[in-house]
């Protein structure tokens, strides 16, 4: 019996000689397809995003705090570590994770920023993760720091310390030349399953798309499997190169999913995801865009000025990265944190210098350079959020108007809202906000209280009009 079954498995001698022929002829066929290349080649480059947040269960007559687990899709952008994923896997997420095939570390990562309105968000991978026990009795992993194992609040889960390395990053193609009919290969997380490959064709381009609380437009259709979890993951043309990110599926049919075109994603990256990341830090300078690292103006009080940056210098280290390239500028000022010092090295008429840069917030900068002056929020009991002014830059727009130091301002109003109710002002943010919409020149009505010096029991109430400087 067991004979007569091995000779079923191998083949029985007795085929027929033609459909030998027609099985020797298929085994002339590669096994090895352009899907079976693209999984192999771009695999490494996508990543599993596993988010932690806390929620609110209602059991009358009773809430309960209680953790919630998500998880999603990313590609590599860049080998930095940067990560393209939609906004939705990681909104709300007080812990993110992203883990590669193959790596049992799973890498704590950041949410540098994000456009709601696209759903797409740019994280960046940090030099430190998380390992499971079971990883750990075979020994530290490729990478990782003698001595940075600590437990955590989780039993058998560690964090880990890791030595920072290159990432290996997708290529970037485009989506202004798809054709309906031709093949994409879809890499995600569906429902869990790590690093699933699908394929398919494009079956639609120019799709607009309601999905739940957004409107999508110029979507990709694709008949690639698009599952729960595939969100933000890549969708690949067959020379492996990113062509889109993937962002919802038609849950009425089968066999619809849609993308968000690659030039797209490109156009975003560039115009909010990396200046909006950029936000968290101002350091007050302006650079020559056609000669990176060269610095063409300061702005007067900034903290560039405060470090003794000069028109004229050269910025050729910024903390822990050479300034070669526009992209080195950009990755090194993602680096940084407003209050933490960061070292400088500078080429000047007088010699190299090495100079100590502490930045500003974004809104700091804002507020500055547009209206010459920072405030702090000062909390009161009765009257809420105020925000006071703590700096004037001497002639600058602020002092010109005749602003002083203590000054309250509770709410603002551009001249050319004419007749509209003021808006009134909790934060540095609201303030900012308000000033990156308005032009250059423009009039700013600020309504200011002061203290009054020879009675500190009362207090001056006046409206004074800042010119918005185009800094």
């Amino acid at each position: 019996m067991n004979l007569l079954l091995l000779a079923l498995l191998a083949g029985a001698p007795g085929e027929d000689p033609a459909r030998a022929a027609a099985y020797d002829a298929l085994a002339q066929h590669p096994r090895r397809t352009p899907v079976v290349e693209v999984a192999s080649v771009v695999g490494p480059s996508v990543v599993y995003i596993e988010t932690e947040s806390v929620g609110t269960v209602e059991s009358w007559p009773f809430s309960r705090k209680v953790r919630q687990q998500g998880g999603g899709t990313g590609v590599v952008v860049h080998e930095e570590g940067f990560v393209v994923t939609n906004f939705h896997v990681v909104r709300g997420a007080q812990r993110i994770t992203v883990s590669f095939a193959g790596d049992p570390v799973s890498y704590l990562a950041e949410l540098l920023s994000y456009k709601q309105n696209e759903d797409l968000a740019l994280l960046r991978i940090l030099d430190e993760g998380l390992l499971d026990t079971g990883e750990l009795r075979e020994g530290l992993p490729a990478g990782m720091r003698s001595g940075s194992v600590r437990r955590t609040e989780t039993p058998d889960l560690f964090h880990v310390e890791v030595e920072r390395r290159p990432f290996p990053a997708v290529r970037m193609g485009t989506s202004a030349d798809l054709m309906i009919g031709e093949t994409v290969v879809a890499i995600g997380n569906p429902h869990g399953q790590e690093h699933t490959v699908s394929d398919g064709i494009v079956s639609g381009l120019h799709r607009d798309v309601q999905a739940q609380d957004l409107r999508f437009s110029n979507l990709i259709q694709t008949d690639a499997s698009i599952n729960l979890g595939n969100s933000g993951g890549p969708l690949l043309n067959i020379h492996g190169e990113l062509i889109g990110i993937n962002t919802v599926m038609n849950t009425a049919a089968e066999n619809i999913g849609f993308a968000i075109p690659v030039d797209r994603v490109r156009e975003v990256l560039e115009e909010e995801l990396i200046p909006n990341a950029r936000r968290r830090a101002w350091l007050g300078l302006d650079l020559d865009p056609m000669d990176p690292g060269l610095v063409t103006a300061v702005v007067p009080g900034g903290p560039a000025e405060a470090a003794g940056l000069c028109v004229g210098h050269r910025i050729e280290r910024l903390g822990e990265r050479r300034v070669e390239t526009a992209e080195d500028w950009t990755l090194a000022s993602l680096q940084l944190m407003p209050g933490e010092l960061t070292l400088a090295e500078v080429a000047g008429p007088d010699g190299p210098l090495e100079l100590k840069l502490i930045p500003w917030t974004k809104v700091d900068g804002i507020l500055w350079r547009h209206l010459g002056l920072r405030i702090q929020v000062l909390k009161t009991r009765r009257s809420g959020d105020l925000v006071r002014v703590i700096s004037v830059q001497p002639e600058g727009p602020a002092a010109a108007t005749g602003m002083e130091i203590g000054d309250l301002l509770p709410a603002v109003r551009p001249a050319t809202m004419g007749g509209r109710p003021s808006a009134k002002i909790r934060s540095g943010r609201d303030l900012a906000a308000i000033v990156e919409r308005m032009a250059p020149d423009e009039e700013l009505e600020v309504e200011v209280i002061r203290v009054r010096p020879e009675a500190p029991g009362e207090l001056d109430r006046y409206v004074g009009t800042i010119v918005v400087s185009g800094g």
